[in-house]
């Protein structure tokens, strides 16, 4: 009998060990793909070329700054609008609402984050971009704005239900503790509450980031698909092309093998660096505030 079970403890421990080495090797294998398919662009195209302010694959320019550029104005956009909104809502749900509103909106959040992106793409098309063009007296409403709203709106189910479910998992005796001492609801939950919830909020911040970055098919509905190099502030009422929707909108037309098939998977290697860099300092931020926590503890 305790064979029995040591044999199924191993098998177990080695299954679970296996798992989490195959998330290593995939991202792994993933990765070296894209530097297979990518790297000889590099070969193919100048340095300066590629990093140059046109993109016009059927006349040979292949400068990705302006797909960058898209990128970072759309994805900045819908974090700045995301952040606010989806921490303010995990906080209403998690420490304000009563708990028959909190039984309702909760799951209502979370079918939120799955309506399928095209789905919100047709809504941004047909309802958004007309009313703010109509209302910014816009040439088109298909622009980066429109893009960073969309966006917005996709990422707060994540950033909402993620940021709750930290906040739930604060002690209630932390509360009771700073209520006794004299402080308000308010200075609980800005004072207490959500610092002890840090790393879990930051981490709802990474994951609502990493969603609007790879968002392909709502992006590349609502933004004009323009491959414009953004100047200004003005560029975010001006259309413009992101770097997922550019794949997504040109990989199929391509020759195997070609330049332009290589630069699309260049591109694909920016957007793995960029979503590697925000999960690892995330990561890291992280596992500081934890630190920091448990020193304090101690």
């Amino acid at each position: 009998m305790k064979n029995s079970l040591h044999w199924r403890e191993y098998l177990i421990t080695r299954l679970f060990r296996i798992s989490g080495y195959s998330a290593i090797v995939f991202v792994g294998m993933i990765f070296f793909f894209l530097l297979r398919e990518g790297l000889p662009a590099l070969g193919k195209v100048e340095f300066v070329s590629l990093f140059s302010a046109r993109w016009y694959p059927i006349e040979e320019y292949f400068g990705i700054l302006p797909l960058i550029g898209g990128s970072l104005i759309v994805t900045i956009g819908a974090t700045l609008i995301a952040v606010p909104f989806g921490v303010g809502a995990a906080i209403y749900i998690s420490e304000i609402a009563p708990r028959w509103m909190r039984e309702i909106l909760k799951p209502l959040v979370e079918v939120l984050g799955g309506l399928p992106s095209v789905v919100l793409g047709f809504l941004g098309i047909l309802i958004l971009s007309p009313y703010l063009r109509i209302l910014l007296n816009l040439p088109t409403g298909l622009t980066a704005l429109a893009g960073s709203l969309l966006l917005g709106g996709i990422a707060i189910p994540t950033v909402v239900s993620v940021s709750e479910d930290a906040l739930d998992a604060v002690p209630k005796s932390y509360r009771d503790a700073a209520l006794a001492l004299g402080a308000t609801e308010w200075q609980t939950i800005w004072r207490v509450t959500l610092p002890a919830a840090r790393s879990g909020v930051l981490t709802a911040v990474m994951l609502g980031v990493g969603r609007a970055i790879g968002e392909t098919m709502a992006v590349m509905m609502v933004t004009g698909n323009a491959a414009v190099l953004p100047k200004g502030l003005g560029a975010l009422f001006a259309p413009a092309r992101t770097m997922t929707a550019t794949i997504a909108a040109e990989m199929g037309e391509v020759a195997n093998g070609s330049v332009h098939y290589h630069v699309l998977f260049f591109i694909g290697i920016i957007l793995f660096l960029i979503s590697l860099v925000v999960n690892v300092t995330a990561s890291t931020v992280v596992f500081r505030q934890r630190k920091r926590q448990e020193r304090i503890l101690s």
